[in-house]
């Protein structure tokens, strides 16, 4: 599959900023694109015809792009559709939703060719991890938890996963949980846990596994939108094996499994 195969639907109420993104999109052979100044007649074509990609501004006539993406990934048809955010947008209230939700990236206004290349080539990538499910070896009996108080983003993660053929998954909705599982016996080959979670957060949960579980090297991958230097250089003391930023990037993501699974030694 190449990037001129990709089907784009472009939500953006201004004209000149839709003249910007297909213009964008056009100088890497992208001709398939449907445009629109709103969100539910996006939605509506969506579902009758889905797009590979959806780029959509944050604040639209008639919903947010929260709004937008939180109603895709409750629909069948559209809830694997990778989403790009594209917005000037930079409060924490409209963007963290956004993140947990499973945008693939959140692009600023004005943002470079290359940045929206990065984004078009991680979405090439997922989609045809995603369709062609081949079978790997190396993750053929891997067991992985996943660990986040966000339904959407236990999914998101999990539809990641199962496109790297990763088919052996628990979740759990906070620490609390994910610790019993452990603590009864369930036993895991990678662990991808939030950080900011109710009852039991994800540094507490590395610490937890490091000093007081029956599996102490378990790879630990903490995805987190936490900005603070001294809160993550005290995750990264607690003993997780690498932090990943949110929004998620698929190449990232798949990177760092790679490689964490790779140097596992059992």
């Amino acid at each position: 599959m190449e990037l001129s195969s990709l089907y784009v639907t472009v939500i953006e109420p201004s004209k000149v900023q839709r003249h910007i993104i297909t213009g964008h999109l056009n100088s890497y052979g992208i001709e398939n694109i449907e445009e629109f100044e709103e969100a539910k007649p996006a939605l509506a074509h969506m579902l009758s015809s889905p797009p590979d990609m959806v780029l959509s501004s944050m604040h639209l006539p008639d919903m947010t792009g929260t709004d937008l993406v939180t109603q895709m990934r409750g629909l069948e048809p559209l809830e694997n559709i990778t989403f790009l955010l594209v917005s000037s947008e930079t409060h924490y209230r409209y963007l963290e939703p956004i993140r947990q939700a499973g945008a693939i990236a959140i692009l600023p206004k004005p943002f470079s060719r290359e940045e929206m290349g990065m984004a078009l080539r991680s979405t090439l990538d997922y989609i045809t991890d995603f369709e062609t499910d081949s079978d790997n070896d190396d993750y053929d009996a891997l067991k992985v938890l996943v660990v986040d108080d966000s339904s959407l983003s236990r999914k998101y993660i999990q539809q990641m996963l199962e496109s790297l053929s990763i088919h052996s998954i628990e979740t759990a909705k906070d620490g609390a949980e994910a610790l019993a599982l452990i603590d009864a016996g369930h036993r895991f080959d990678l662990i991808i846990t939030d950080y900011n979670m109710p009852n039991v957060d994800g540094q507490e949960l590395t610490e937890h596994i490091r000093t007081h579980s029956e599996q102490p090297t378990v790879p630990i991958l903490m995805i987190t939108s936490e900005q603070n230097e001294s809160r993550l250089a005290a995750v990264q003391s607690a003993g997780v094996s690498a932090l990943c930023s949110k929004p998620l990037s698929y190449d990232t993501v798949k990177q760092l499994i790679e490689q964490l699974v790779t140097d596992f030694d059992v």
